[in-house]
């Protein structure tokens, strides 16, 4: 890279057009550059972590018998960091030759493009997992028998008169499905909690920077 982020920025709210004055705009050139440069750093950090998970997620779920919950974890996780990947390859291409505000505005606007994929992708990631759990130890082996026959073999010694769809009680299916539309539901708003965790203080000084220098520059 020919010009460093630093330069640009600098370049940037020191043309013709600004509206502050020099050590001001430094002051703000140094916020910019520690809040994206932490926003990409955490969001490779928790992209590598999902990825090493998912993968030691898959080897151990063959050691403790739950081998399609490990395989559809790893597919779905796979998944999400591919389509995320592709999104942060994204803000790399961003022009930096704009000016430092402009950049900014750019980022933001892909913030909250990111932000509403993966909203999106949360309602079918978060039935998934479910799903994904209750199958793998559905078919956990439990001495010779699937786990899942074997609960079923003990609810009929105590309600033998329960009903069945396929050999499993229709209660039981009406619970796993009401969970599964539930997660689907309100997976987006599951995902801006965890997002609000991870990035939210992130988030809070981007939107905090982006307001002075609209005040600023008005």
């Amino acid at each position: 890279m020919e010009r460093s982020i630093e330069n640009i920025w600098k370049e940037g709210f020191l043309k013709s057009d600004a509206l502050v004055a020099p050590k001001i705009n430094n002051l703000y050139n140094q916020k910019s550059i520690h809040i994206i440069d932490k926003f990409k750093r955490m969001f490779k950090i928790n992209l590598i972590a999902i990825a090493v998970f998912s993968f030691v997620f898959l080897i151990v779920s063959f050691f403790v018998g739950i081998p399609i919950t490990g395989v559809m974890f790893f597919i779905t996780l796979s998944i999400l960091v591919f389509i995320n990947k592709k999104l942060l390859n994204g803000l790399e291409k961003i022009d930096l030759g704009i000016s430092s505000y402009q950049y900014l505005k750019v980022f933001n606007q892909w913030v909250k493009k990111q932000v509403s994929i993966n909203e999106k992708i949360s309602k079918f990631l978060y039935p998934i997992i479910f799903i994904s759990m209750i199958l793998g130890f559905w078919f956990k082996d439990a001495q010779g028998m699937p786990l899942g026959k074997r609960l079923v073999n003990e609810v009929l010694i105590g309600f033998p008169d329960i009903y069945l769809v396929y050999g499993i009680p229709l209660i039981g299916i009406v619970i796993a499905l009401l969970i599964t539309i539930l997660l689907g539901f309100f997976g987006g708003q599951i995902y801006k909690w965890d997002l609000n965790i991870v990035y939210g203080r992130v988030f809070r000084k981007l939107k905090e920077l982006m307001n002075d220098i609209e005040s600023l520059r008005s």
